[in-house]
């Protein structure tokens, strides 16, 4: 199972997965899975876990992160980690989109 080997933007279209929040799956293969999640202001992302470890970068925007029993505010250039079964959500404060990278591939995230 892997993606496109080139993914361009105006043919991929946004999945509408929560409200003020969208996602665009950018590539994949067995082990690795790269997503756009773009947010707008107030929109969150609810506490949750997964069998993934999880990098993010923030592409744009300002968003308030709780991974574990940790909470900071990171801005764009910022990077975070979240190791598999750790629970962690998101508040958008300042609209901007992320940058999720999973592994192994988030089969979930897969409609076929």
């Amino acid at each position: 199972m892997k993606s496109e080997k080139f993914m361009f933007s105006d043919h991929i279209e946004w999945e509408v997965v929560g409200e003020g929040v969208r996602r665009r799956i950018l590539g994949y293969d067995d082990n690795l899975m790269q997503v756009a999640v773009e947010f707008q202001q107030g929109a969150v992302g609810e506490v949750h876990k997964h069998i993934h470890s999880q990098t993010c970068y923030v592409v744009s925007g300002v968003f308030e992160f709780t991974v574990g029993h940790e909470t900071h505010i990171v801005k764009a250039g910022d990077g975070l980690y979240m190791e598999p079964d750790i629970p962690h959500g998101v508040k958008c404060i300042e609209s901007g989109i992320l940058l999720d990278s999973f592994s192994p591939v988030r089969l979930d995230f897969l409609k076929k």
